[in-house]
């Protein structure tokens, strides 16, 4: 219906019919703008008919109210598509906002999505490590730092007399000792004041609450995200028509960029190699007993390799234990950071070695890539807990010091007070912070071994980096034309990126984060500077000295294999960081919790002078094992009654599917039935066709026109011929020649 209104037309001339009209025109052309990209019309003339129908709806949309309302509504109007506009620009915004978008999307349209999926893992680690520094930079340092007692005031806050000479040394301070032990980076120096500064501020508390509070919204994340994967998982079908959705699907026509349409088609062109490679495999056919044996006897070698690093770090340990007691000062720089460098150099060989071993399983890329990650997540969770065990061993002897410390200082105060009752002083004197003897106070010897141990780690990732795979390429690429043969495809040839070692180091690394950021708060601060320069590092190194892997093979759908192993290190990590809290006294005169039994005895304390007295009850009823355990027991039956719906639900999913794809192969087969019956009416009909019947009617072809009626449903249902295309076709006015592979 076409409706012709006047644009100069005022309020008056209008009239109620008019208007009617009107608005019946302005939503069908709504409707038309809405399903315009389903016309079966050309691309042209959509534009021509899209373009006038916003101008229609622009112009005669305002006229919709009624006498004064009119201009009210148009103002309306204006304003919902100022709303929408805002919308769409700033989900634009938000999509501009993720850090790093068009990196990773460049890497995967080089390297694949199982590469990518790296880089998209250390982008969300960075994320959680940004909150986790939030927390202990704002609560924890930032309060100690402005509102606390300041460097010098206590013994605790004061270098000892005898370390002030080499305190400032660089290599003091790289070895986090000097000033560095003694600041708001480590636990010793903050203060046991209930409060302090002019808000009060319950620095132990809080101190304790952020350690807890970091676990527990790791967990959170973590378990929300591989929820979140499971969702997005899905399940659809893959496998139905792979190549055709590839082929004709995969391009974005929105493209304007040349540089991004290559990386699209590199995108693609890696994707066909993922799906061919996946094809090939699943119709691959092995001897099954050569590998049961070659499986078998890789993980001898691998348990071997497990063995060996466990005792050579255990090992290690204990004669830096036996230093320690001889005094470091004694020994050269490699004593003194013999723990540190065997594990990173353990970190460093070990996968190697297992990627060499892999070698004999014949495995799938993407389950050789996880039988990976698990023998290195063995690897460095074995060396992490036989590093734990050997701290413990540790922790004990500083417990026992600090007895023998306590009963010297008070010899020490008795020697002080009876030397000014001698003197007839009145008063206590005066010692200096520096004087004071002072306990080995375990919580920070523990912070200083795990920022050493990072510390090392991003040293170790980064030397790796620019001497293993930087050199190598550079030198292939310079000396490959001077070289007795092709560099590049032999040996050494350039690297492929170790996505299995790379994984496992950032899971390892930020399970040594939640450990020891309980007893160095600044580890959170010092990971986020690695997670920061290490993507760029990276991606520079990515993208300039590694080729992409000689088996491209499609990450799967969900990084839940990743989150899972990063949950169950976050489960281990939090054990020690528990039981130190719950069971083992804090030093005496080092730490917010000094004073105490135990750590979490800051809480009672709490309610006992900041709540009302029948708070404290009710926490204290609540708190009771008898609660407690029944309430465990309510949570394990309910995880398992929903673990057997989900089960039961995904069953139900796969049957449908089942029945789903049935029911597609049973129209198949009816459309074909159809199409057959269709086929044989036409060839019975008594009316034949005008190029038959001519035919027919000629003496020479009558016999010839017979057959071609009975064969013509054998012509329609024959198969053409596959020919190969092997050059272009010629000019047109030439003679052509048979192609190869053309029937004849």
């Amino acid at each position: 219906m076409e409706v012709s209104f006047s644009s100069d037309s005022d309020e008056d001339e209008i009239t109620e019919e008019e208007l009617d009209k009107l608005k019946e025109a302005v939503e069908e052309k709504k409707k038309l703008i809405a399903t315009i990209r389903n016309k079966p019309w050309k691309m042209k003339q959509k534009l021509e008919v899209l373009k006038d129908a916003q101008e229609f709806v622009e112009k005669f949309e305002g006229a919709l109210g009624k006498g004064k309302g009119k201009r009210f509504y148009a103002y309306k109007v204006m304003m919902l598509k100022k709303w929408m506009k805002f919308q769409r620009d700033f989900d634009n915004f938000k999509t501009a906002c993720i850090p790093w978008e068009m990196k990773i999307k460049e890497i995967e349209s080089h390297f694949g999505s199982s590469v990518a999926s790296y880089f998209i893992f250390l982008r969300w680690m960075y994320g959680i490590n940004m909150i986790l520094f939030g927390l202990t930079f704002g609560l924890v340092m930032v309060p100690e730092a402005l509102m606390g007692k300041p460097y010098g005031s206590m013994p605790r806050k004061t270098v000892p007399r005898a370390e002030q000479p080499t305190a400032m040394n660089f290599a003091t301070l790289w070895d986090f000792s000097g000033f560095a032990q003694y600041s708001v980076l480590f636990y010793g120096y903050y203060n046991s004041q209930r409060t302090i500064g002019w808000l009060q501020f319950r620095l132990p508390l809080s101190y304790l609450l952020v350690g807890i509070g970091t676990i527990a919204y790791s967990f959170m994340v973590v378990i929300r995200t591989m929820a979140k994967n499971a969702n997005d998982d899905g399940g659809g079908d893959d496998n139905s028509f792979n190549f055709s959705w590839k082929m004709y699907t995969s391009w974005d026509f929105l493209i304007g960029n040349p540089e991004t349409a290559d990386n699209k088609f590199a995108s693609i062109t890696t994707s066909f190699k993922e799906s061919i490679l996946e094809e090939q495999e699943n119709r691959k056919e092995e001897n099954i007993h050569l590998v049961r044996f070659l499986r078998v006897f890789a993980n001898f070698l691998v348990m071997c390799t497990l063995a060996g690093s466990g005792y050579l770090i255990y090992f290690v340990v204990r004669r830096s234990q036996q230093f320690a007691l001889d005094g470091l000062e004694n020994y050269g720089w490699w004593e003194r950071n013999e723990v540190n460098t065997v594990m990173s150099l353990l970190g460093m060989f070990c996968p190697t070695m297992f990627d060499v071993i892999s070698g004999l399983e014949n495995y799938h890329p993407r389950i050789a890539l996880r039988w990976q990650l698990g023998r290195i997540f063995a690897l460095f969770l074995g060396n992490l807990y036989t590093f734990l065990i050997a701290l413990m061993d540790e922790i004990n002897l500083k417990r026992e010091e600090e007895k023998v410390v306590q009963y010297n200082m008070t010899l020490w105060e008795a020697s002080l007070y009876n030397a000014s009752y001698s003197e007839n002083s009145t008063g206590r004197p005066f010692v200096d912070p520096s004087d004071v003897p002072r306990g080995p106070c375990w919580e920070t010897m523990v912070g200083q071994e795990f920022v050493r141990l990072t510390v090392s780690d991003i040293m170790t990732t980064y030397i790796t980096i620019l001497t293993g795979d930087f050199l190598q390429a550079v030198f292939v690429r310079f000396f490959n034309y001077c070289w007795c043969w092709d560099l590049e495809y032999g040996w050494p040839s350039y690297c492929e990126f170790d996505i299995s070692g790379n994984v496992l180091g950032l899971i390892f690394n930020q399970g040594m984060i939640w450990m020891g950021s309980f007893y160095a708060p600044c580890l959170p601060a010092i990971n986020v500077f690695r997670l920061h320069t290490s993507m760029y590092l990276q991606c520079w190194a990515v993208m300039c000295c590694n080729v992409p892997h000689a088996r491209v093979f499609k990450a799967s759908r969900s990084n839940n294999f990743y989150m899972a192993m990063l949950l169950f290190i976050l489960f281990l990590a939090m054990l020690p960081v528990i039981y130190t809290i719950v069971s083992i006294p804090p030093s005496f005169d080092c730490g917010p919790f000094s004073g105490k039994q135990r750590m979490f005895e800051v809480i009672q304390e709490t309610l006992q002078h900041d709540f009302p007295a029948w708070f404290a009850k009710v926490f204290g009823y609540a708190s009771n094992p008898g609660l407690i355990l029944p309430f465990i027991l309510l949570m394990v039956m309910s995880i398992y009654y929903l673990n057997a719906t989900s089960k039961a639900y995904q069953a139900s999913n796969l049957e449908l599917k089942k029945k789903l794809q049935n029911q597609a192969e049973e129209n198949k087969k009816r459309s074909k039935k159809a199409a057959e019956k269709v086929i044989e009416v036409q060839n019975e009909s008594p009316f034949p066709s005008s190029k038959s019947t001519e035919s027919g009617n000629s003496p020479d072809k009558k016999g010839g026109g017979e057959a071609g009626k009975k064969n013509a449903g054998a012509k329609n249902l024959e198969v053409p011929p596959r020919i190969a295309v092997t050059k272009p076709p010629g000019p047109s006015g030439t003679s052509q020649k048979p192609q190869v592979g053309q029937r004849g």
